[in-house]
């Protein structure tokens, strides 16, 4: 959506720019790398963060600034609005417990996957992903699903818009190759990720359909690759998360096939 520049509200944007900045420098900043990650000058950086103290979302000490409790509160209001991630939770769990593998829930926003739900494996895994974490799409097998369900059009925008760096030796970077992937996913219904993110950690994802049929969400199992094998990943881990998929799916109304 674009909007013509008289309603584009300024102030409001370089706020929620100081507000993503925080991610990228850890859990706190000086004025300096406030201003500098929302390439914004130091006045205004200093008014935003004034503001949003006495809002109650941003606390100061020792010349620092750091994100509150309270911020949380913003995320809970969207997560509050997704019907869908209480009717899969339960369904994650028994995924889990089945595969013994960590499970998660994205949704797509822009080129991104976000999770919205995450169940952890009872090993420890390399990746540390909470509710909120953000991964490219197109380096993920969640994503994949996710961006499989667009025109071809919306797929090429996305990926466009993100830097399409490797990863790892195995990510997949050439763009009309990531379009014939997208292709194959959609056609098959499911996606396989293979040391693509992260060296040592294989995915599979299948959506989550409402019903209309739109994909809303991505389900993944993730493991371990000196655990399982490709051939494992399809043949005994996929129908699992396929048939749970199609669980939550029905629960949120859709009658088709995934």
């Amino acid at each position: 959506m674009t909007i013509n520049e008289r309603d584009y509200v300024q102030s409001l944007a370089r706020g929620i720019a100081v507000l993503r900045g925080f991610d990228k420098h850890g859990p706190s900043m000086t004025l300096a790398q406030v201003a500098d990650t929302a390439e914004i000058s130091r006045p205004a950086a200093r008014r935003i963060l004034l503001t949003l103290a006495e809002l109650g979302y941003v606390q100061s000490e020792n010349g620092s600034y750091a994100l509150s409790a309270r911020i949380l509160a913003l995320g809970q209001t969207y997560l509050s609005s997704l019907s869908f991630v209480d009717v899969a939770q339960a369904h994650m769990k028994d995924l889990a417990a089945e595969t013994n593998e960590a499970v998660g829930l994205t949704t797509l926003d822009g080129s991104e996957i976000v999770f919205v739900a995450r169940v952890g494996a009872q090993r420890i895994m390399t990746s540390v992903l909470v509710v909120g974490s953000r991964l490219p799409a197109y380096a993920t097998s969640m994503g994949r699903v996710l961006l499989a369900d667009l025109p071809r059009a919306d797929q090429e925008a996305r990926l466009r818009a993100t830097p399409i760096v490797a990863y790892t030796p195995k990510t997949e970077t050439d763009f009309e190759r990531l379009l014939e992937v997208l292709a194959q996913v959609r056609q098959q219904g499911w996606s396989v990720v293979d040391q693509e993110l992260e060296d040592g950690l294989r995915s599979v994802a299948v959506p989550i359909r409402d019903s209309t049929g739109a994909c809303i969400a991505a389900l993944a199992s993730s493991c371990l690759a000196s655990r399982v094998s490709n051939e494992t990943l399809e043949r005994e881990v996929l129908p699992v998360v396929s048939r749970i998929g199609s669980q939550i799916s029905a629960a949120m109304g859709f009658t088709g096939r995934q």
